[in-house]
């Protein structure tokens, strides 16, 4: 008796909160299918497969039905699915046909899922108070699927931490780490996930791990207290359940999930889902502007961007901050009207006018931006948490300390294993039907335990990163001799102590790192491979200290798994080694050793020496075995690595065969790719004769013209990307493109191009005004996709991807959810470029 009383109590409670939100929030107006193909009202925006699954990483929380939800993309995943809680790497269904039907104001997407020869037809059709889904089957669920196959919504964690929900009427609250049960079932149930691979390591057991619900019924009320997060959902007949994916990985969402019944067809599953509207809500304005400030002599443009109903302000304020605490008006001028770019309009504040230094904040409206300093040294360490921090915790085979802090042991020390032919593996590894080596499939391969950099927020090596990164640290050296120590670095006791110098430039140090792991590379094994990664997909998505993934002891097939004589196990964790050998990887290693020569020659004399010797007989190798290689794929790629080499080559040794190469390659990539190739020929601009650098202006000419046209693309004036990861590496090497413009071409090219492409990196672009490199300006990066990412946490230095454009017009950039990899996964070559960047500025500033 008194259960049903609090039944009814809570059933009462949630009608009053409905009903008050209904009266006082409730729709403006009904979601209605705009020209973009999807559902919009204000305040609410529903996609409906406007992208689709990826094959290669499965499911990146970027598909599916979702929901943005005041601005804010809440949901994801809305979907068949056959499981409670999805991985990553778990089946997805392939969208076979989309149909948008603007009479019935509906979308329908038929989804297919090869494996099982099961497909589901999902509706979509909007309603007067939210939307209704639909799923429709011609044939009954599969007799495997029966249990299996139900229809999920994914709600992002970070939205909805410290916020209720309601089911049939019962309160509780979203936990802030996952706490709910869970049970094991027998392996042999599991339905396989990509090729065969599986996310539990069950240690044998021979089974995996099922999160159970928070909450069973009919009606789902999220947030029933938070107008711009409250969502009610109600199933006609089958039950909702609500899991918490991160029982099972730290990257899951809530999902609300509906079992589809097992041997009906026709229509077999209804929700109606009822997001809430606040009526007529714009998006706050956004002002963006560098969060590390400006040089009094520079242009300073912020750039607000206003939701598409806002109508623009006439003015803009700039206040000065002083000593005191005390707020003064220094500047209000009229605002220049950009237009609209994706979903949003934009207009541009420039205050350039004012050049007194001081601390200072912009005011638009009611909005007022957080404080930044105009300086003649705002640009002077900005790069110093990348070089002395983000560096040091990317390198493999060390033990890293920070003060207190133990970043992580020696890992690896059982590098490597031949990896075996034939695999489609993870993370788009693979192999052919040769290992191209003298190895035999999981022969162990010595010395390949030194040097190297964990490549991103995971703990592999990707040869072609280190190429670049190593090639963007030389060009740091030569081109600024930038010699801070901070970081000691000791190769024999694999020690490495951060805020510590030991009397050698960092840069230098981290160029060795970088080029023993090559080095070895090609010594071990005869040329550069495609990377070393562990071999299970149970140790890939490791969380926690790198020397912690595997065991540190080679493998040895005498031995059980688990068991160990002390210097070798039975465990097979070690990494293999991709081997597969191709033209572009292996001129790519040899212009970066060719590069490293240069910079170590005075610093470690014998390694640099090795460094040239390797990259003349790699240059040789592969030139013989891939000159008539002019087409096909990859010929672009191919190409531009083999003009690199060229030129590395030639600068480091004078021979004029390798300048004959560039020149005769050179010329017809400008004509064929010139915004991918311009850089090389700029760069080679000092080391060439005055008939190249007269050629070379007419390409710089039609460069600057499609740098003038970007001014129209979009308000940043840069190149935004609109792809699978995030294009701040892209914008950072057009800047610096544009700085060795400027230098070889300065009656053609302006410092503001370059100055455009840190401005944007530190603050100065759409959905946010964070800086994109943590721990630098104001506001930064502060929960990113690092190494620590389970901690919702960051390394200082680290650079993220930046913004995923959603298709068709969503920029997105979480601030608060580290997981998305694609906006905010740190890599080492983007670290290195940025590095390089801000030493450009700096240049470019103190000598105007």
């Amino acid at each position: 008796m008194k259960s049903a009383i609090i039944s009814k109590y809570s059933l009462l409670t949630i009608l009053v909160v409905c009903l008050l939100f209904s009266t006082e929030n409730g729709y403006s107006q009904i979601l209605k299918v705009n020209d973009q193909e999807y559902f919009e009202t204000p305040g609410v925006n529903v996609f409906v497969f406007s992208s689709e699954f990826n094959g290669m990483f499965f499911d990146e929380k970027t598909a599916g039905i979702e929901i943005i939800h005041h601005g804010v993309r809440t949901s994801t995943g809305g979907a068949v699915r056959l499981q409670n809680t999805p991985e990553q790497w778990d089946l997805i269904p392939k969208v076979i046909d989309r149909k948008v039907d603007n009479t019935k104001q509906s979308i329908e997407v038929l989804l297919r899922y090869e494996e099982f020869d099961f497909d589901s037809r999902v509706i979509v059709t909007a309603k007067e108070d939210g939307f209704d889904i639909s799923v429709h089957l011609d044939q009954p669920v599969p007799e495997k699927l029966k249990g299996r196959a139900g229809f999920n919504i994914e709600f992002l964690p970070s939205a909805y931490f410290e916020h209720s929900y309601f089911m049939d009427g019962q309160a509780g609250s979203f936990p802030m780490y996952p706490a709910s049960g869970t049970t094991v079932e027998p392996i042999s149930e599991k339905i396989k996930q990509f090729e065969g691979h599986t996310t539990f390591d069950d240690r044998g057991r021979g089974e995996f791990i099922t999160p159970l619900p928070l909450a069973t019924g009919k009606t789902l009320v999220l947030a029933p207290e938070d107008p711009d997060r409250f969502i009610e959902i109600q199933s006609e007949s089958v039950d909702l359940m609500l899991f918490d994916g991160r029982n099972l990985a730290q990257n899951g969402w809530f999902i609300v999930r509906s079992i589809l019944p097992s041997d009906k067809s026709g229509n077999v599953l209804n929700w109606h889902v009822k997001p809430n509207a606040i009526p007529d809500w714009k998006r706050s304005p956004v002002i963006a502007f560098s969060q590390v400030g400006y040089h009094p002599g520079q242009l300073k443009v912020a750039v607000i961007e206003l939701d598409s109903r806002d109508e623009a302000l006439k003015t803009a304020s700039l206040y000065r901050v002083t000593a005191e605490g005390e707020t003064i008006k220094t500047l209000t001028s009229e605002l220049q009207p950009w237009g609209k770019y994706l979903r949003y309009n934009y207009v541009k504040f420039d205050f350039s006018s004012v050049t007194e230094p001081g601390l200072y904040f912009i005011e638009y409206g009611s909005e007022k931006a957080n404080t930044f300093p105009i300086g003649t040294g705002v640009y002077r360490d900005i790069a110093n948490p990348t070089l002395d921090v983000w560096f040091p915790v990317q390198m493999d085979h060390m033990m890293v300390n920070e003060a207190y802090r133990t970043w992580h042991g020696v890992p690896f020390l059982d590098d490597a294993l031949q990896a075996p032919t034939n695999i489609q593996f993870f993370d788009g590894y693979r192999m052919g039907p040769t290992t191209d080596t003298k190895y035999k499939p999981l022969e162990r391969i010595p010395g390949l335990a030194v040097g190297g950099w964990f490549d991103a927020g995971d703990y592999d090596i990707q040869t072609g990163t280190h190429c670049r990164t190593i090639s963007h640290l030389v060009s740091i050296w030569e081109n600024f001799k930038l010699d801070r120590d901070e970081t000691y670095i000791d190769q024999k006791t694999r020690y490495v102590d951060i805020h510590r110098p030991d009397g050698n430039p960092d840069v230098l140090q981290q160029i060795e790192h970088g080029t023993l792991n090559l080095v070895a590379q090609i010594n071990n094994i005869g040329h550069p491979v495609r990377g070393i990664v562990v071999p299970n997909l149970h140790q890939y998505h490791h969380l926690g200290d790198a020397s912690t993934e595997t065991d540190n002891l080679p493998y040895n097939p005498e031995l059980k798994p688990y068991e160990t004589d002390g210097k070798s196990s039975g465990t097979m964790d070690d990494r293999w080694a991709f081997t597969n050998r191709t033209a572009s990887l292996d001129y790519s290693a040899s212009g970066a050793l060719a590069a490293a020569y240069r910079a170590l020659k005075d610093y470690n004399n014998a390694l640099a020496n090795e460094c040239l010797e390797l990259a003349q007989e790699l240059w040789e190798e592969t030139f013989a075995l891939n000159k008539e290689s002019e087409e096909g794929p990859g010929a672009l790629w191919r190409r531009s690595s083999e003009i690199t080499a060229a030129l590395q080559l030639y600068i480091s040794t004078e021979d004029e065969k390798y300048k004959e190469r560039f020149n005769e390659l050179i010329w017809p990539a400008l004509d064929g790719a010139l915004n991918w190739t311009i850089s090389l020929g700029i760069q080679a601009y000092p080391y060439m004769d005055e008939e190249y650098q007269s050629k070379l202006r007419n390409y710089v000419l039609e460069y600057k013209g499609s740098i003038d046209l970007l001014a129209k693309d979009n308000p940043y004036g840069v190149p935004m990307m609109a792809r699978g990861w995030g294009g701040n590496s892209g914008i950072i090497n057009w800047a610096i493109t544009n700085y060795f413009a400027y230098k070889a071409f300065p009656d053609i090219m302006e410092p503001e191009s370059v100055y455009k492409g840190l401005n944007y990196i530190l603050g100065c672009h759409p959905y946010s005004n964070l800086s994109f490199v943590s721990a630098v300006g104001t506001r930064s990066k502060k929960v990113a996709y690092g190494s620590n990412r389970a901690d919702f946490s960051f390394i200082a230095g680290g650079v993220v991807p930046g913004l995923l454009i959603l298709k068709p017009d969503f920029p997105e950039n979480k601030e608060d959810w580290p997981f998305l990899w694609g906006e905010n996964e740190y890599v080492i070559d983007i670290g290195a470029s940025y590095i390089f960047l801000t030493a450009a500025v700096n240049e470019l500033i103190n000598e105007q």
